[in-house]
C-alpha cells in the first residue's frame, strides 16, 4: 500500500508539471499576442495633404505647412479598427462623430501651433503637432502694400485714360456743332426709337427680362441754344462736369448708368441687381442731381447762368441686353423706358417728373404734387406728379434732398424683403437631409413670432429690422454642417449683409442675437429675450407633439439612437425647468406650454 501511494504521488507531479508547463506556454503566447496588437494598435500613419494635392508625411508626430488649409489622411494596419475619431487643437471646439472616414479637412487656418488628436475605439489616441507658418503674400502688410500699388496704378491708368478722351472730343467738336441743331432728336431716336427687329438685325442680343426698374431720363433744358454761345472746349468741360457728378451720385445709390447721349444722361435701378427699392434710391438721385444743377446755376456767372435739368422717371418691366459686335454695350428696351422719355419731355426745368406707377411705390417717403394725366401711345393716360422733396420728419436738411438715418431704417425695412427671399431660397433648396425640424418652416415660424414678441414689447423700428434679421440667419448656418452650425450662421451674416446695406454695428447686433440661440445659452438683454423667446416658441403651441417629433426625428438622425420613452422624458423635463424670457411671451404661451406639460407627463406614465 505505501509504494502504491508513492506511485501515485508521483504520477500526479508529473501532471501537475505537465499542465503547468502548458499554462506558461499559453499565457506566454497571450502575452505576445497582445503585444502584437497594441502594436497593431500604434502603428497608425498620419499623411498631410496640401490644396495641391502634395502628400506630406508627418515624421515624428510633427509637420510644417505654409498653407492657409490643408488635410490630413490616416491609415491602421489592424483592420479591426474602423471607426475613428479626432479633434484639431484649438481649431476644434469638440471631437468629432465616430465615422470609418479616414481623413479631415482644415480650412483658413491663422499662424501657429496645432495639436492633431485621432481616437481609436480602443481609447488610444494619436497625436501629431502642426506648424503653420505662412509665407508672405498672406500677411496684412502685403495686402494692404497690394491694394495701395493697385490704387496708383488704377488712378493714373484713369487719369490718362480720362485726358485722353478729352482731347479726342475736343478734336472732333466742331464737326459736333454742326449737328447741334439735331442733337435733340437724334437722341430721341438712339434712346427710345429702338425696337427688337431693328437691334436683331444690326448686333447680336444677350438679353435678360426685369419685373420692376425705375428708368432715369435727365435733359439740360435749352441745349441747342447754350450750343450757339459756348465755345467747344468749355461745352465739354462743362458737361463732363456735369456728368461725373451725376456718376458719382449713381455709385452712391447703387443705379446702373446706361449711357449718355449728347445732353442726354440716362440710368436705372434695379439692374443688373434685383431689388424692391430701386424706386427710392432712383428719385433720391433725381433730387440730388436737380439742386447740383440748381446750386451750379447760382454760384456760374451770367455766361453760363441758363443750365437747367429736367428728369423723368417711370417704373415697369425692361429687357435689357448686350449689343454690338466689336464694340460690345449696355442698353435697355421697353415701354418703361419709353414712358420715362416721355416724363422727362412733359417735365419742367428744375423739377422730378414722375409717373403714378412710380408715385404709389415712393409716396411713403417723399412729398408729392400731383399733374394731372398725360396721354401714352397704346397705353392710355397715366397720373403724372412733381416730387418736391423728402417727408419732412425724413429729411437731414431743410431742403429734403437728403435722406436721414429714420429714413434708411424704413428704407432697409423694404431691403430686408430681398435679404428674406435670398435667404429661403437658399433654405429650400440647400439644406441637407435629415433637418425635419430646423427648415424653412421653422425660419419662418420664428420671423413671425418675433414681429408679434417684438411689437407686444413695444421695439423701436431698428431694433425690429435687427431681431427679424438674426431670426433669418440663426439657422442658414445648417446648409454647411449639422454641428456648431451657429458658427456658420454667424459667418454668413458677416459676409452677406453688408451687400444689403446693414451698418458694421447692425450686423454685430446681428452676430450676438445669433449666438444666443445656441442651446443653454442665457439672453442677456430685452433683445436676446425676444429672439430666445421666438426660437423656442413651439414650446407653448397646440401642434407642440408634432413638432417635438419631428425634433425626435432629426436628433436621431444626426445624434445616434435614442427611444420615444426617453425622448418624452427629456422633453419634460426641459419644459419643467424653461421659463419665457418676455412678459408677452408668457401671457401667449405659458399656459399652452403647461398643457403640453401634462401631456407629456401622461405619456411618460404610460
Amino acid at each position: 500500500m505505501p509504494k502504491r501511494a508513492v506511485n501515485i504521488t508521483e504520477s500526479t507531479t508529473i501532471l501537475i508539471k505537465k499542465n503547468l508547463f502548458v499554462a506558461v506556454v499559453y499565457v506566454a503566447a497571450a502575452i505576445l499576442f497582445a503585444k502584437n496588437a497594441n502594436a497593431q494598435v500604434h502603428s497608425i500613419e498620419i499623411i498631410a495633404e496640401t490644396p495641391k494635392n502634395e502628400p506630406i508625411i508627418v515624421e515624428n508626430n510633427f509637420i510644417k505647412i505654409q498653407q492657409k488649409s490643408f488635410s490630413l489622411h490616416w491609415s491602421s494596419n489592424n483592420s479591426s479598427f474602423t471607426k475613428y475619431r479626432y479633434r484639431l487643437i484649438p481649431y476644434s471646439q469638440e471631437w468629432s462623430q465616430w465615422s470609418e472616414r479616414n481623413s479631415a479637412a482644415f480650412f483658413e487656418l491663422k499662424e501657429g501651433s496645432y495639436l492633431f488628436l485621432l481616437e481609436l475605439p480602443n481609447g488610444q489616441i494619436k497625436e501629431a503637432s502642426i506648424q503653420v507658418d505662412l509665407p508672405i503674400w498672406n500677411h496684412t502688410l502685403f495686402y494692404i502694400g497690394s491694394i495701395v500699388l493697385l490704387s496708383f496704378l488704377a488712378f493714373a491708368t484713369i487719369i490718362l485714360l480720362f485726358r485722353q478722351r478729352i482731347r479726342i472730343i475736343t478734336q472732333n467738336i466742331e464737326e459736333e456743332f454742326k449737328k447741334a441743331f439735331n442733337i435733340k432728336q437724334k437722341a430721341r431716336e438712339k434712346t427710345t426709337g429702338v425696337n427688337a427687329k431693328t437691334v436683331k438685325a444690326q448686333a447680336r442680343i444677350r438679353s435678360r427680362k426685369y419685373k420692376k426698374v425705375t428708368v432715369l431720363f435727365a435733359d439740360i433744358q435749352g441745349f441747342t441754344k447754350i450750343v450757339e454761345h459756348i465755345n467747344p472746349e468749355t461745352l465739354i468741360d462743362e458737361l463732363d462736369r456735369f456728368f461725373f457728378y451725376f456718376d458719382g451720385v449713381v455709385d452712391k445709390y447703387n443705379i446702373e448708368k446706361i449711357k449718355t447721349i449728347g445732353d442726354a444722361y440716362m440710368c436705372a435701378g434695379g439692374i443688373p441687381s434685383i431689388n424692391r427699392t430701386n424706386p427710392v434710391e432712383v428719385t433720391l438721385a433725381a433730387l440730388e442731381m436737380q439742386k447740383f444743377m440748381i446750386d451750379s446755376k447760382v454760384q456760374q456767372n451770367s455766361e453760363f447762368g441758363f443750365w437747367e435739368l429736367r428728369i423723368g422717371l417711370h417704373t415697369g418691366p425692361v429687357i435689357s441686353g448686350e449689343i454690338g459686335r466689336k464694340n460690345v454695350s449696355f442698353d435697355i428696351w421697353g415701354d418703361t423706358v419709353n414712358i420715362a422719355s416721355r416724363m422727362e419731355s412733359s417735365g419742367t426745368a428744375g423739377m422730378v417728373n414722375i409717373t403714378g406707377v412710380t408715385f404709389e411705390l415712393i409716396k411713403d417717403f417723399f412729398d408729392c404734387d400731383y399733374r394731372g394725366k398725360m396721354p401714352i401711345k397704346y397705353k392710355g393716360e397715366t397720373d403724372m406728379y412733381f416730387v418736391k422733396r423728402i417727408k419732412k420728419e425724413l429729411s437731414q436738411d431743410e431742403d429734403g434732398i437728403f435722406p436721414n438715418k429714420k429714413f434708411e431704417i424704413k428704407l432697409q425695412h423694404i431691403r430686408f424683403g430681398d435679404l428674406e427671399e435670398f435667404i429661403l431660397h437658399k433654405l429650400d433648396t440647400e439644406l441637407t437631409e435629415g433637418l425635419f425640424y430646423h427648415n424653412k418652416a421653422h425660419t419662418q415660424d420664428v420671423l413671425t413670432r418675433i414681429e408679434i414678441l417684438a411689437r407686444g414689447e413695444k421695439v423701436t423700428s431698428e431694433d425690429l429690422l435687427v431681431l427679424k434679421t438674426a431670426a433669418l440667419l440663426h439657422d442658414i448656418g445648417f446648409i454647411v454642417e449639422y454641428k456648431n452650425h451657429e458658427d456658420n450662421s454667424i459667418s454668413f451674416a458677416k459676409e452677406v449683409l453688408p451687400q444689403y446695406h446693414y451698418h458694421d454695428y447692425q450686423i454685430d447686433q446681428v452676430v450676438e442675437l445669433i449666438n444666443v440661440t445656441r442651446v443653454a445659452k442665457k439672453p442677456r438683454n430685452y433683445l436676446e429675450k425676444i429672439l430666445k423667446d421666438a426660437d423656442l416658441d413651439y414650446l407653448g403651441r397646440a401642434d407642440f407633439i408634432s413638432i417635438s417629433d419631428n425634433l425626435f426625428k432629426e436628433l436621431n438622425f444626426h445624434n445616434g439612437k435614442m427611444t420615444i420613452e426617453e425622448w418624452n422624458k427629456l422633453q419634460f423635463d426641459f419644459i419643467s425647468e424653461h421659463t419665457y424670457y418676455t412678459s408677452t411671451a408668457r401671457q401667449l404661451r405659458q399656459v399652452n406650454k403647461e398643457r403640453q406639460l401634462q401631456k407629456l407627463k401622461v405619456l411618460i406614465k404610460e
